[in-house]
C-alpha cells in the first residue's frame, strides 16, 4: 500500500508517518499544496491521499479540485480543523471520500485508511481470497488452507499487490512504485529476490507466481 500525506504540521506528520509505516505501508510526505499537486501528477501508484486543507502555497481544496479534474478516482481522506464545517462540506462536494477533524485518534485513522483503500480497490471486506490463499489486509496476515504463512513486511506488501491484481501482469516498475517510498533504493534484482522468497512460502497447491520474462509477474491458479 502506497500513501501520500500532505500535511505541514511536522509533529502531526511525524505521528502519521510512524503509525502508517508501522502497518507496513509505504508512505511519502509533502508539506505544501504545490508539492502535493506535483506528486499526484507524476505518480499514479498511490492508494490513498491524506490531505490537510490548510496547506501553504496551494490550498488543500484546490489540490483536491485539480486531482478530480484530471479524472483521478484516488481515495482522499481530508484532515481539517474541528470548527471548519464549511470546508468539510466543500471538500466532500469536490470529491473527498472521508474527513477527520483534528485532533483525532490514530487508531481511528488507521481503520479509516484501511476502509478507504479497500473501497478504492473495489473490495467490501478486508479479506482477499485467491484459491486456498487468504490475505487479511486489516490484520496483515496471510494463510493457506487456514494455516498462517510467516511473511516479512516486504513480502506481505508484495503479496498484497499481486493479489489485488490477481490474474493480471504486474511489472517490476509497478511493484517498486507501489512498495517503495521516495529516495528508497530498490533494484530489479531485489524485487526478484523478494519474489523468490515469496514463491517458496506460498506456492503450495494450485497457486503460483508466473514470470513473464522482461515484463513482470502474475499471481495465478494452476488448472487442476
Amino acid at each position: 500500500m502506497r500513501i501520500l500525506i500532505a500535511e505541514d504540521d511536522q509533529v502531526l506528520a511525524d505521528g502519521l508517518l510512524r503509525t502508517l509505516r508501522g502497518t507496513g505501508a509505504a508512505v511519502d510526505h509533502v508539506t505544501s499544496g504545490s508539492e502535493a499537486d506535483a506528486a499526484l501528477m507524476t505518480n499514479t501508484e498511490f492508494d490513498l491521499l491524506i490531505l490537510d486543507l490548510g496547506l501553504p502555497r496551494l490550498h488543500g481544496l484546490e489540490v483536491l479540485k485539480r486531482l478530480r479534474g484530471r479524472g483521478s478516482a484516488l481515495p482522499v481522506l481530508i484532515l481539517t480543523a474541528a470548527d471548519s464545517v464549511e470546508e468539510r462540506v466543500r471538500g466532500l462536494d469536490l470529491g473527498a471520500d472521508d474527513y477527520m477533524a483534528k485532533p483525532f485518534a490514530l487508531q481511528e485513522l488507521e481503520a479509516r485508511v484501511r476502509a478507504l483503500v479497500r473501497r478504492g480497490n473495489g473490495a467490501a471486506s478486508s479479506l482477499i481470497r485467491h484459491g486456498p490463499l487468504t490475505y487479511d489486509q486489516a490484520g496483515r496476515v496471510a494463510s493457506i488452507d487456514g494455516k498462517m504463512v510467516e511473511l516479512s513486511a516486504r513480502e506481505l506488501g508484495l503479496l498484497e499487490v499481486l493479489l489485488q491484481r490477481a490474474g493480471r501482469l504486474v511489472s517490476k516498475d509497478q511493484l517498486v512504485d507501489r512498495l517503495c517510498e521516495w529516495g528508497e533504493e530498490v533494484s530489479n534484482n531485489a524485487i526478484e529476490v523478494y519474489i523468490h522468497r515469496l514463491r517458496k512460502k506460498i506456492e503450495k497447491g494450485p497457486i503460483r507466481i508466473a514470470t513473464v520474462r522482461g515484463l513482470g509477474y502474475c499471481l495465478e491458479k494452476i488448472p487442476g
